[in-house]
């Protein structure tokens, strides 16, 4: 049994060898490092992937080539490549590279997140646009959001702490025989995992259905997301199941909510380590607002540094360094190099946001290098949220949301770090870049705040 195993995957790997030397022959492909059979560059990824990602783009150019076991894979690390994948090539690279936890964890790759560019996608862009992330969607949110960073505010005195990341591609997905002798498990996790989300998704639908049903929603309130999907459900039963609806639900707690959180995670490390900037930002909020009086979504254009602030960490820390990988639909050129169809487009931007070409001293936290420019610099040198088509839709809702939280922190608390020695800001990247140490410090409400701390 062994030997047969063996031979079958010695079979499959020649396969996969012999078939890509055929396609890329008489081909004119971007530069590329020394690889490994069967791996190909997969052993030169460390954990922080974004990091090894640039070490080669600093060797062999912002155009690279990469072969991670059976896919082909395109990095880019330039503004001026990114631009000609995401402007003349946006509709060919407008696809998502097909995977395990597209299928387990994307419902069948049918989410908005995994779902192939077509008419699918079109009406779950449409349907968010429009439900979610529109500016009259935005504006009438607005009191959610300002209940739910009061509540923050309120969990915090007696303190909370969470943190998660994960990935959106597995080893296995490179090297797919891997699937068929159990390595690591993989899809048994993942199947595991999606019953437990799957569920408790599934909870929040059949309540909000057992709400309506039961005529227990007064009229004239406001409909939740949930109950607004139902309504859509109920004019298209066929089209929009329950699974349709589970995917956009997740959107909200995956890049809704959880991005968000990271991102405040890291400007509030940020801060810590550079006083004089927390102090600054502190100082606008006193002059703009008098103690009784706390932040809300329409006082945000008050407060220009606080918005520099959260670009410069964004900057710094990308919350997706890589974006989220795409697909070829069909073979390109990017810069005069041949892209074949079926190729994974990886666009660094943890390294473009740091190139000392593009910016002046890039490993510096320099909130005011964002002054006068409100929605970050033009071109593609600064693309936290990705650019084209396949654009994080709910930019708008990130930016409002961290804004308004990290205002309210600063606002209604005095912060320091635990001792002398500055935050760790060592990262952990998969999908996500998150921070190795959650972050712990130390705070107490602000005593101008009291009064109004004491009626929440």
């Amino acid at each position: 049994m062994e030997l047969l195993l063996s031979s079958l995957v010695l079979i499959f790997s020649i396969f996969f060898i012999l078939k890509h030397l055929n396609s890329s022959k008489h081909r004119n492909l971007p530069p590329s490092p020394p690889s490994l059979p069967i791996l190909g560059h997969l052993h030169l990824l460390k954990n922080a992937s974004h990091r090894a990602l640039q070490s080669l783009s600093n060797k062999h150019g912002p155009i690279t080539y990469l072969q991670f076991g059976c896919r082909s894979v395109l990095l880019v690390s330039s503004p001026s490549a990114a631009e000609q994948c995401f402007s003349e090539n946006d509709v060919v690279f407008a696809n998502r590279p097909y995977s395990i936890a597209s299928k387990i964890l994307g419902y069948n790759s049918t989410t908005i997140g995994f779902a192939p560019y077509g008419d699918h996608w079109r009406n779950l862009r449409r349907l968010t646009t429009i439900q979610i992330f529109s500016s009259a969607s935005l504006q009438h949110s607005s009191a959610i959001r300002a209940e739910e960073t009061r509540l923050l505010v309120r969990k915090l005195i007696n303190f909370s702490d969470s943190k998660a990341w994960r990935k959106i591609m597995d080893f296995c997905d490179c090297v797919p025989f891997l699937r068929f002798v159990g390595f690591k498990e993989v899809e048994k996790k993942m199947m595991n995992l999606q019953r437990k989300r799957d569920g408790f998704l599934q909870g929040l639908i059949d309540e909000a259905r057992e709400k309506i049903n039961g005529g227990s929603s007064l009229v004239g309130e406001r409909k939740t997301y949930i109950e607004a999907l139902l309504e859509i459900q109920r004019a298209e039963p066929e089209y929009y199941t329950d699974e349709i609806l589970k995917g956009l639900i997740l959107l909200m707690f995956t890049a809704g909510t959880h991005t968000t959180s990271i991102t405040m995670e890291w400007a509030m490390s940020l801060l810590l380590n550079h006083p004089h900037e927390l102090n600054k930002v502190k100082n606008e909020i006193d002059n703009n607002f008098p103690p009784g009086k706390l932040l809300m979504d329409s006082d945000l254009h008050k407060l220009p540094y606080l918005r520099c602030i959260i670009n410069e960490t964004l900057r710094l820390y990308p919350v997706a360094p890589l974006l989220v990988p795409h697909t070829s639909s069909e073979d390109c050129k990017i810069e005069g190099f041949d892209v074949l169809k079926g190729t994974i487009l990886l666009v660094n931007a943890w390294a473009i946001h740091r190139d000392p070409k593009l910016w002046d001293e890039p490993e510096m936290f320099k909130p005011e290098r964002f002054k006068g420019i409100e929605g970050g610099f033009d071109g593609f040198r600064f693309i936290p949220f990705g650019v084209g088509r396949r654009a994080c839709p709910g930019s708008g809702m990130a930016l409002r949301l961290s804004g308004l939280a990290l205002g309210t922190l600063i606002q209604c608390f005095e912060w320091e770090r635990e001792g002398s020695e500055l935050v760790d800001l060592e990262e952990v990247a998969g999908l996500i870049l998150s921070k190795a140490k959650p972050l712990e410090a130390l705070y107490r409400p602000r005593p101008c705040m009291m009064s109004i701390l004491s009626q929440l």
